[in-house]
């Protein structure tokens, strides 16, 4: 029988991720095709396929928005979709895969040299570079951003006094993890555009932005100037064969390294700096008016399309003013990313005779994907009947989003839900940020149960 290889992978790697591996394997068994999925979540790579399982396949699915080294799939029928795609519509991805006209394995070994050139070519798209990057830099965010909290444990000034359990927290969440933060982002979207060869650039390109002030904008900035440097270095330098070998691990780097780093001392971290310093003061000055506008703005990024570009824009920005000391914004992205699951949840409470046995169930299941800050439990609700439910969590995400600024709430770490809301000082104004998101659970689930129509039996 055909064998079918996946690969599933979201940029945070939490809930996509595994919400599209479920969904391929569960329609692999119906059809009662082989079927092996490697997932690429925050815990990392796990069910790896081999060379040998990948030699053997007759194609493989990549439902992903960052990268997953696809250059080991060369030769290989490919269907290459978002990771959503594997969600909604298992089935169809792979009755695409099986209809493939297989590559023999020996032909496959052979166009694997014949590839090298163009694996660059086939990843496209600014926004998966940098998803991969924010996938990778948020590790070091999110215990960066709980350690520094622990340490206020001991008062908010007690990392002050040196030689102390509070500084050596600071010391480790701070002064280590979240100066790791802009640097890893640069070096992995130039990891993302050009291999291997666009690491150190980018790396040494995200360290220079952060060491001027030029904070996760000019780490952005290195980031794809870095790679795109470095590719075009790797496409363009033609050594003698015995010479090549030099290309990634002296020729590339040196050169990459120098003209990043040259450019963002001289041309783009200053005018940068300005910029990001401008934002910074006008975000910690912002009136309540200003303030409400934006985290409206922020809760209706977060609800539009669940986990999707949009989404990711509102929360890349939020986690990149964590290393400004600017933590607001984070706190209402994730108050209203919390919102759309746990207002469908609700809705399907207070209104049962609106819903399907299935969905009512599905709401169950959306309650902790809420309450875990994963706004993807809402994706099950929103294919079904978008037009009901999209305008609807969109409301009560944008007015969680809303109250959270207003109320001034922070927040310290960039996930983990109502997991991190009894750290003591994680987030500021606990009592009305958690009415915050009740409000907004509330107003999703009332204005989806009035434009809902009961289910005819």
């Amino acid at each position: 029988m055909k064998k079918i290889l996946a690969v599933t992978a979201c940029p945070t790697g939490v809930a996509h991720t595994y919400m599209a591996a479920e969904s391929l394997a569960k329609a692999a068994r119906e059809k009662q095709v082989p079927m092996k999925v490697e997932t690429r979540g925050a815990v990392g790579v796990e069910n790896e396929l081999s060379p040998e399982e990948i030699a053997e396949a007759h194609a493989i699915i990549v439902a992903a928005d960052t990268d997953v080294l696809e250059s080991r799939f060369a030769g290989k029928p490919v269907v290459k979709v978002p990771v959503a795609q594997a969600i909604k519509d298992p089935s169809g991805l792979i009755d695409e895969a099986l209809n493939k006209q297989a590559a023999p394995a020996a032909d496959y070994r052979e166009q694997v040299e014949q590839s090298k050139a163009q694996r660059s070519a086939s990843r496209t798209g600014a926004y998966k570079h940098l998803m991969t990057g924010v996938s990778n830099m948020l590790p070091l965010v999110v215990a960066g951003g709980l350690l520094i909290a622990l340490s206020f444990v001991f008062g908010i000034e007690a990392f002050k006094e040196k030689g102390t359990l509070a500084a050596a927290l600071m010391d480790i969440g701070g002064g280590a993890a979240f100066a790791l933060m802009v640097p890893i982002l640069a070096g992995f979207i130039a990891f993302s555009i050009a291999e291997k060869p666009g690491l150190a650039p980018g790396l040494v390109g995200g360290m220079l932005a952060s060491k001027i002030g030029a904070g996760f904008l000019g780490g952005i900035i290195a980031g794809f100037l870095a790679g795109y440097v470095a590719k075009w270095l790797k496409d363009y330098i033609k050594l003698p064969r015995n010479l090549e070998g030099l290309k990634p691990i002296l020729i590339i780097p040196l050169l990459a390294t120098g003209i990043t780093g040259l450019l963002m001392i001289y041309v783009i971290g200053e005018p940068v700096k300005t910029i990001m310093d401008g934002l910074t003061e006008w975000l910690k000055s912002l009136g309540s008016t200003n303030a409400v506008l934006l985290g409206g703005l922020l809760g209706l990024m977060m609800a539009f399309d669940m986990g999707g570009p949009v989404n990711k824009a509102a929360y890349t920005f939020s986690v990149g003013l964590l290393a400004s000391d600017v933590y607001g914004p984070m706190a209402a992205v994730m108050a209203a990313g919390m919102t759309p699951p746990l207002g469908l949840w609700l809705a399907t409470l207070l209104a049962p005779k609106k819903y399907t046995k299935e969905e009512r169930d599905a709401g169950k299941a959306a309650s902790v994907l809420g309450i875990s800050f994963i706004t993807e439990g809402a994706i099950p609700f929103a294919a079904s009947d978008p037009f009901r439910v999209i305008p609807s969590i969109m409301v009560g995400s944008a007015l969680t989003g809303a109250l959270s600024m207003l109320f001034g709430a922070t927040l310290r770490a960039p996930h983990g839900g109502i997991f991190v809301l009894p750290i003591p000082n994680a987030v500021s104004h606990l009592a009305l940020y958690a009415a915050a998101i009740v409000a907004g659970t509330i107003v999703t689930a009332i204005v989806l149960n009035v434009l809902k129509k009961p289910v005819l039996k």
